[in-house]
């Protein structure tokens, strides 16, 4: 990884279907350099693009899970969870006591169907708390992990988007049937070319241009940038339950999201209602975060630190020999 590498990453997180002559522009190579930069990046496991449906479309809310196991038994059940497809972010920590996961359930689903439900009957589990993820912290332009460098000028924001990036305005827009090979090729690549796509599903690029524009404004689908810290340099990820007062939710929320340290922010039900997520080289980086930029947040009542030991999943990839891939099909 190098200072270009770096900005490729930045730009390609910051606008991920931007075409490869503008990556280039704002990262200072031509457009072939880029282009062969980000698929090196994409074939040794450091990151996917991937397209991502909202839940909600299909009436999903999203659960935070904390599972308190045998120590002895918590890697066969946290590999079982993280290939399901309603598990995301799936990890072991705490000493590999805990796996941390969000799953996706209806808020009216039957008791009996809830999967934490059923977890109790496996023996390696020891306690289950399950939070419902209220409201994501963030605007478009502060969402993700950046700690790693390659931040971007107003001006490249501008170049790569064209303007300010469009804020998805809804409704929900449902999925049909016929964009099921639409949709499954971006959750592979989300940056496939209107070409490839139209070549896939047999519609005009102009057909495809039209259905990609409907489903990002109504805010059905977006797009995710997968990124593995550990091949970066950045070996440390630890997740934060903190505790403020209501009326300080919201500001608390939105001002750690845009801690260039924090990979998600959100609040969440439960003892503590905010959950961050926060990626450092190592202890001592943790130690700085947490006593300078944290610090400096006021509101913030308590705290609670579980130091992840193994990644398991991220948002649509599952990580295998130190490598982001995708899911089998469930």
């Amino acid at each position: 990884m190098d200072d270009v590498d770096m900005q490729i990453l930045r730009a390609v997180q910051y606008a991920p279907r931007a075409p490869f002559r503008l990556i280039g522009e704002v990262s200072g190579v031509s457009e072939q350099t880029a282009a062969r930069r980000y698929h090196a990046l994409r074939r040794s496991g450091v990151m996917r693009v991937v397209g991502l449906v909202n839940p909600a479309v299909h009436g999903a809310a999203q659960w935070v899970a904390r599972i308190r196991c045998r120590p002895d038994r918590v890697g066969p059940l946290a590999g079982a969870l993280a290939r399901r497809p309603d598990i995301a972010y799936a990890s072991i920590a705490s000493g590999g006591s805990e796996i941390i996961c969000i799953i996706r359930s209806p808020l009216d689903a039957p008791r009996e169907d809830m999967l934490l439900h059923q977890l109790p009957k496996s023996a390696a589990v020891l306690d289950v708390s399950l939070d419902l993820l209220i409201h994501p912290f963030g605007s478009t332009d502060t969402v993700g992990w950046t700690g790693y460098g390659g931040q971007l000028t107003p001006e490249h924001r501008n170049l790569l988007t064209a303007g300010p990036r469009p804020v998805p305005v809804g409704p929900l827009l449902a999925p049909s049937a016929a964009d099921t090979p639409l949709l499954e090729s971006l959750a592979e690549d989300g940056r496939s070319t209107h070409t490839q796509l139209a070549e896939l599903t047999g519609w005009s690029k102009g057909r495809i241009a039209r259905r990609l524009e409907a489903l990002e404004k109504s805010g059905t689908l977006s797009y995710d940038i997968d990124l593995l810290p550990e091949r970066l340099g950045y070996h440390l990820t630890a997740t934060l339950w903190l505790r403020t007062t209501p009326t300080r939710l919201q500001h608390v929320g939105e001002e750690i999201a845009r801690h260039d340290e924090v990979a998600f922010t959100g609040a969440i039900s439960g003892h503590h209602n905010i959950m961050a997520i926060v990626v450092c080289h190592d202890a001592d980086d943790l130690f700085r975060y947490l006593t300078t930029r944290l610090a400096a947040v006021p509101g913030i009542d308590a705290y609670e630190t579980s130091i992840r030991t193994r990644r398991l999943k991220q948002a649509a990839s599952l990580i295998s020999h130190g490598r982001l891939v995708r899911p089998a099909p469930a």
